[in-house]
């Protein structure tokens, strides 16, 4: 399968980004982050366990070497790495709002605050910026980065950024050591969207056409399931499409309170499907109440309990490889409350994970 995406972006010269299977090796200086991270700062009220934030749990890389010496920097024994993805083009190319290239500021932010019952040490490996308009070079970059974290054996979240976070994310996993074993790779996608648009330039809206592509052309079929689709917002020709690459999908008003046992066996079904997990967390799946910080509210979306049930179940299963969360835009936040959405999520998955390991 070649998508118009791919057709159009040889026929320009622009290169899509993509790695059949597997990535060649890359020096330290080829994926390195465009930029530490900002500091991790927040409230100190002790020493010790006890008193423990994110904050005192993350090393920023160049503290643990030299800028740019991720090799080095990752070499640590971490529970979890960070990787910002600062990216708004696909947002832009999607005729979406901008402003999601400052959610990997503001998911820090409100993360660095929050206690910690679970102690661990996480890496935060910067920052890579999509600031000329090169999307597939910064996604190429991106998944350099998240493929060489995830071969140390940790989890790895990418703290978007557009929803072509995604896309980047999942050149990571293609590149990475288990997969060129033969592991089986399952993406969930939490969102009201498809995102398999067949447009004429990669944008937000197309990464999982992309990553159809790829596994065709690494004779794979993507296994792809998506959790919150909501009607409105999908056109028929996204419903063939789906239905064309056999995705599996639950829609949004099918995973209330009410329907938990419809979103248990989903999810139950997904995980029997594979063996390494890419969870893609689209903060647009949620209510606008509750997430107003999106380029698309949403105006039913899935609640936030059953929204953090997923991830923290998905987390405890041990699959999980990769988590990224896309569309925060701090410009149309309330009061933070989509960035605090977004890190309450990030910190359940990881807390999740981390006691998967631990049990």
């Amino acid at each position: 399968m070649t998508s118009t995406v791919q057709q159009a972006a040889r026929a320009t010269g622009e290169d899509p980004g993509r790695i059949p299977g597997h990535a060649p090796a890359a020096h330290p200086e080829e994926w390195a982050a465009d930029a530490p991270a900002e500091p991790w700062t927040g409230r100190d009220d002790g020493p010790g366990a006890a008193h423990l934030r994110w904050h005192r749990a993350v090393t920023p890389y160049p503290a643990a070497g030299p800028a740019g010496d991720l090799h080095r920097a990752a070499a640590g024994d971490w529970d979890a790495a960070f990787v910002g993805f600062r990216s708004d083009e696909g947002v832009r190319r999607n005729k979406g709002r901008p402003g999601a290239a400052d959610g990997p500021s503001a998911l820090r932010r409100a993360l660095a605050p929050m206690a910690l019952q679970t102690p661990l040490r996480a890496l935060d490996a910067g920052d890579i910026e999509v600031g000329d308009g090169d999307l597939a070079a910064g996604q190429r970059r991106l998944g350099r980065a998240v493929g060489a974290l995830l071969d140390r054996g940790r989890p790895v979240t990418v703290l978007g950024g557009g929803h072509e976070v995604a896309y980047g994310s999942y050149l990571g996993l293609a590149g990475s050591r288990a997969l060129r074993s033969g592991a089986r790779l399952g993406v969930l996608n939490l969102d009201a969207h498809f995102d398999l648009r067949d447009d004429v330039r990669p944008s937000s809206g197309t990464p999982f056409l992309q990553m159809a592509g790829d596994e065709e052309a690494a004779a794979r079929e993507l296994n792809y399931w998506v959790l919150g689709v909501s009607a409105p917002s999908n056109t028929e020709r996204l419903y063939r499409t789906a239905d064309r690459l056999g995705v599996r999908y639950l829609p949004d008003t099918a995973c209330g309170l009410l329907g938990m046992h419809r979103v248990d066996a989903f999810l139950d079904d997904f995980l029997a499907s594979c063996d390494l997990v890419h969870l893609s967390i689209d903060l647009d799946v949620l209510p606008a109440a509750v997430a107003p910080g999106v380029s698309a509210p949403a105006a039913y979306g899935v609640p936030l309990e059953v929204v953090e049930h997923v991830c923290a179940k998905v987390a405890a299963s041990g699959q999980l490889a990769v988590c990224d969360v896309a569309e925060l835009n701090p410009d149309l936040d309330i009061d933070h409350r989509t960035a605090r959405t977004g890190a309450r999520l990030v910190h359940r998955v990881l807390t999740s994970a981390a006691g998967a390991r631990a049990a």
